[in-house]
């Protein structure tokens, strides 16, 4: 497990990557990019940054390539964010099934939200039954013992 230190590197790599490719890198091949995950070594000198593309094989390799041609003009924007001594060096790796792996963790997700909603409604519908009389209960109460009285 990375330290800190490199959890905050990988974060701040994958915010600065994600915003150059959205909104300041020009390159007709580079779309449909989603970045998954970033691995930076301990020294700080080249990261792992795990990609994600819709389309075929071949918008797969051309979107690649596209990032590796860019590869110096996104280097130059993580150093702008970063200011380290060392600017990582990138490497591009392209994950083939991630749409597959996205699909089932936002399933998990969705059983695990759908699981804690299930178990909230049990917990409301115990509470209620355990509830105090109410006032208008108790008033209820004193009039039928009036009434049995008399």
């Amino acid at each position: 497990m990375p330290s800190r230190r490199i959890a905050k590197v990988n974060r701040a790599i994958l915010e600065a990557l994600s915003a150059a490719i959205l909104f300041e890198l020009r390159d007709p091949r580079v779309k449909n990019v989603t970045i998954l995950n970033v691995e930076t070594t301990d020294d700080l000198k080249a990261s792992k940054v795990r990609v994600g593309v819709r389309g075929d094989a071949k918008v797969q390799s051309l979107t690649l390539h596209g990032l590796e041609s860019s590869r110096g003009f996104l280097q130059s924007k993580i150093a702008e964010r970063l200011e380290t001594r060392y600017t990582p060096i990138l490497k591009f790796v392209l994950e083939p099934n991630w749409l597959d792996h996205l699909t089932a963790t936002s399933q998990g997700f969705l059983e695990a939200a759908a699981t804690a909603i299930e178990i909230e409604d049990d917990e409301n519908e115990s509470a209620d039954d355990e509830t105090e009389p109410s006032e208008n209960d108790a008033d209820e109460n004193e009039s039928a013992t009036t009434k049995t009285e008399e």
